[in-house]
């Protein structure tokens, strides 16, 4: 028999009977749960919790948000359901470095990432040959500090006419303004280096080859008007010595950040990051 599948998430306070009454409702529209995650967070005093689960042919996530709305109300969960089938729409921003962003491609289309990119966006033509290659629309949006407020209306009006879900900066190297964080607000995700604060500015990696660094990294995060400073979903680092070079650094870091921004676009995809004030919760498989 055919199945429809679905992802809920919801946050709340930490009542009792939460998991039982989801489950309840689960079951009410004979469905079967096959994953649960769930955290406590003690400090917030906030709950959360992630259930992905399969219903019957026909099933819709408006449907079951419907039959959800009566617990909802009653325990006063923030509670969102999403058909895990539907590929999500994001759109990909990059300047001149185009590591990330052909990682990225290339875990879409292995199928490790479930996703429709439709569009690249740059201030760079560079990467107008990866979007022709990828048959993936490509929109150039130069910008100058004159020029940028147009150049962002113009990008959120892009938003609005793909649909987009998800904007990944993969090595967009524009400070987005205040505004544009704002109107983004956990949807949109960042990747930098993790050397930041400790190296800021431009040739990170010359700065910490210079220093004798040990380990170097990446971190990947959701913008906000605070510059690399947004609520972290990934992280990762990589061990070097004092035989590799700085041209080693450079190539170990572009690795790095790839693969890190790569797993919190999935996590965010598969819906397994809650916000949780600065902080995120991931919730792993």
């Amino acid at each position: 028999m055919s199945e429809t599948s679905f992802i809920l998430t919801l946050t709340s306070e930490p009542l009792p009977g939460i998991i039982a009454a989801v489950s309840t409702a689960v079951a009410d529209l004979g469905g079967n749960i096959t994953e649960m995650n769930q955290h406590w967070d003690r400090p917030a005093n906030r709950f959360f919790l992630r259930v992905a689960f399969v219903g019957p042919q026909g099933l819709t996530a408006s449907a079951v948000e419907q039959a959800f709305a009566p617990t909802a109300e009653k325990l006063g969960l923030d509670l969102k359901v999403v058909d895990a089938a539907s590929a999500p729409r994001i759109i990909a921003m990059v300047s001149k470095f185009d590591h990330a962003l052909l990682h990225l491609l290339y875990q879409i289309r292995v199928g490790w990432l479930r996703a429709e990119v439709v569009a690249i966006v740059s201030n760079h033509e560079e990467a107008r040959r990866i979007a022709d290659h990828e048959g993936i629309r490509f929109v150039y949006l130069p910008v100058t500090p004159e020029t940028k407020p147009m150049q962002e209306g113009a990008f959120l009006a892009l938003v609005e006419e793909t649909g987009a879900e998800l904007v990944v900066l993969a090595r967009y190297m524009q400070v987005l303004s205040d505004d544009l964080t704002r109107k983004l607000s956990g949807r949109a995700i960042n990747i930098h280096h993790s050397f930041l604060p400790a190296f800021k500015g431009a040739n990170p990696y010359k700065q910490a080859y210079t220093r004798g660094v040990k380990l170097i990294g990446a971190t990947s995060h959701y913008v906000t008007a605070d510059l690399d400073e947004g609520p972290i979903i990934e992280q990762d680092v990589a061990r070097i010595s004092h035989a590799d070079t700085g041209e080693d650094l450079v190539a170990i870091g572009r690795d790095t950040e790839s693969r890190v921004l790569a797993r919190a676009v999935k996590s965010h995809l598969e819906r397994r990051v809650l916000l949780c004030g600065t902080r995120t919760v991931v919730f792993g498989k």
